[in-house]
């Protein structure tokens, strides 16, 4: 086998693994799509709770960092 056939062999492989881990994502975010449609249906606030996974991703230095930003920001704006 040349060189270039072992070549065009592992990027197509490569492709098809990406294109099967995206099929995977989508599934994915289908499922979390239908789970926050349920928590809609029992009356929660999916904004919210988007907003509260979000924070739940990010480390807690950044968290408190964006927190005191925010209340840095309303105070300005007098939304207190």
């Amino acid at each position: 086998m040349s060189e270039d056939n072992v070549a065009a062999e592992q990027l197509r492989l490569f492709i098809e693994r990406i294109e099967r881990l995206e099929e995977e994502k989508k599934g994915i975010a289908d499922d979390v799509k239908d789970v926050y449609a349920e928590a809609k249906a029992n009356g929660y606030d999916t904004k919210t709770m988007r907003k509260i996974v979000a924070l739940r991703r990010m480390e807690k230095h950044a968290r408190d960092e964006a927190d005191a930003l925010l209340e840095t920001y309303r105070n300005a704006l007098g939304l207190v």
